[in-house]
């Protein structure tokens, strides 16, 4: 990690990334709420770094055998279901081989794109082998067409989580903002945090404008915040599925 305050730095499978949290700022004094998330964001790092140094493909694939137990199960893999992913940087959770898997499945896949600055992610269509152009912010990013409104669930990157299902991210509040425009979106039903289970906390910092996740999977199990129905839409069950 960087010795530079505001900037963070990681290095990993995908070479030595740094990303300035000084440009996500806001002008004005950091409240009480931004100082703990600042501490705790350092923490988390060095504690992301650790798990992702000891990772392995074999870890990554568990994962995604983990999730893809219970997918079919849930209600937003319907026919023709698109899944936001990410392309990771640094240390972060690979989503990659749970990608691909899903795609032999027939799932469509997108990639979030940084429009403007302030502003929520966009979704833009992918498929495996696609090429990918350089984002801000150390980003790949798909050059296919938008398609944030066919989104069905997404994968989030995160630094660290806690049992309510609150996510620290990076500060610049992207995917909150995110989330707070899929979920009025009819066809949107989850978002899934993907970490290392050594990046749970006791608590993240959070406030009213912090987005929290649906479930968190891991290395070890995929973690549900509530309980989710399982069955198409519209059809009866009560049996949910692994809490914390």
């Amino acid at each position: 990690m960087s010795r530079r305050p505001g900037v963070v730095s990681f290095s990993g499978a995908g070479g030595f990334t740094k990303i300035d949290l000084r440009k996500f700022s806001v002008p004005g004094s950091p409240s009480q709420l931004d100082q703990r998330k600042q501490g705790l964001r350092a923490r988390a790092t060095a504690a992301r770094r650790l798990a992702r140094q000891s990772a392995s493909a074999a870890m990554f694939d568990a994962a995604a055998d983990i999730f893809l137990r219970q997918f079919k199960s849930l209600p937003g893999a319907v026919s023709g279901a698109v899944i936001g992913g990410y392309w990771p940087i640094g240390d972060e959770f690979d989503p990659r081989p749970l990608m691909l898997r899903l795609a032999s499945q027939g799932v469509g896949l997108a990639l979030p794109a940084i429009t403007e600055k302030g502003a929520p992610l966009a979704f833009r269509s992918w498929r495996p082998g696609a090429a990918l152009k350089q984002g801000p912010l150390g980003t790949s990013e798909p050059e296919g067409p938008v398609c944030t409104d066919a989104v069905t669930m997404i994968l989030v990157p995160l630094l660290a989580f806690d049992r309510r299902g609150q996510r620290l991210g990076y500060g610049g509040g992207y995917y909150d903002r995110t989330l707070a425009m899929l979920r009025h979106s009819p066809g949107f039903h989850h978002a899934i945090g993907l970490g290392f289970a050594a990046q749970r906390v006791a608590e993240v910092p959070s406030g009213p404008m912090d987005a929290p996740l649906d479930a968190i999977l891991t290395e070890q199990t995929l973690l549900w915040i509530k309980p989710v129905q399982k069955g198409a839409p519209g059809q009866a069950a009560n049996r949910p599925i692994k809490l914390f």
